[in-house]
This record gives C-alpha cells, structure tokens and sequence, in this order.
C-alpha cells in the first residue's frame, strides 16, 4: 500500500506540473499573438491615416490650383480691356488675389512635400513655381508692359500641365499605398 500511495503521489504532482506547464506555454502564446496582433492593427491604423493624411493634402493643392486657375482667367480677361485707370484698378485688385492665391497653394505644396512620397512632392513643388510667370506678367502689365498679355497666355499650358503630372503622381501614390 505505501508504494502505491508513492506512485499516486508522483503521478499527482507531475501531471499537476505538466498541467501548470501546459498553461504556462499556452498563456505566454496567447500573450504573444495578442501583442501581435495589436501591432499589426496599430501599423493598419497609422497606414490609413498616412494615406487619408496625404490624400486631403492632394485635393486641398488640387483646389487651390482650380481657383488660380480661376483667377488666371479673369487676369486674362482684364489684360485684354483697352489701357485705361479702370484696367489698372482691376488688375491691381487681381494682382492682390494672385498672391494671397499663391500663397495658398505654397502652403498646400509644403503640406504635400511634408507628406510625400517624393514624386508627388515634386510634382506639387512644380504645381507652385508654375505660378510664377503669370506673376511675372501681371507686374509686368501693371508697369506698363504691353507684351505681357503674350507672356501670361504662354504661361497657361506649363500651368496646366504641372497640375496633370502632380495629378498621376498623386494617383500612383494612392495606388501604392
């Protein structure tokens, strides 16, 4: 009989080890795949506020060009009116527009370049110095430049075509993200 109780007792404690072991093993897992798993969330989470992030940088600059491109218009339409103090008011008032609007879309292409990735920066970047020959040409016009008008209208398609290339470049940003 005291050998059996021995066994008994041997048998009770390694099993109990065994089991304590079991749940050991079994709760440094669960403890490990529940750490994973709020990484991999946390990386999900940062991954789409990064792309949300640069996507409402993308169409802020992409509005901001649309309303110069607005503004280019009607500096385009006020260079064609006969020399008069009118004109000049006008384009002075334009003037004042087109640099306050330049100043929107230089902050909008720094936001970008903050966000990235480097194509789309340099796109954006593009998008803004684009803006300058048609500041150019309306100081020109205000000093009384009369090929200015010529200068301004041969600014429109480099405009324009940066805007399409900060375009795909934002769109195959997107796309990667």
């Amino acid at each position: 009989m005291g050998d059996s109780t021995v066994w008994t007792v041997a048998i009770a404690a390694l099993t109990g080890g065994t089991a304590v072991l079991a749940s050991w093993v079994t709760s440094r897992g669960s403890t490990q795949a529940a750490r994973i798993q709020a990484e991999t969330a946390a990386r999900s989470q940062r991954a789409e506020r990064l792309r949300e992030s640069r996507r409402a940088a993308y169409l802020d600059l992409i509005e901001e060009t649309h309303l110069m491109g607005e503004l280019f218009w009607d500096i385009a339409a006020a260079l064609r009116l006969p020399d008069s103090a009118d004109r000049t008011a006008a384009l002075r008032t334009l003037h004042d527009r087109q640099v306050a609007g330049y100043g929107k879309i230089r902050r909008c292409a720094r936001v970008v370049e903050l966000e990235g990735p480097p194509a789309a920066a340099a796109a954006a970047l593009t998008v803004q110095k684009r803006t300058g020959p048609f500041h150019a040409a309306l100081t020109a016009a205000l000093s009384g430049d009369r090929d200015s008008h010529a200068a301004f209208d041969a600014a429109f398609s480099p405009f324009w075509k940066a805007l399409e290339d900060f375009v795909e470049a934002a769109r195959t940003a997107h796309q990667r993200e």
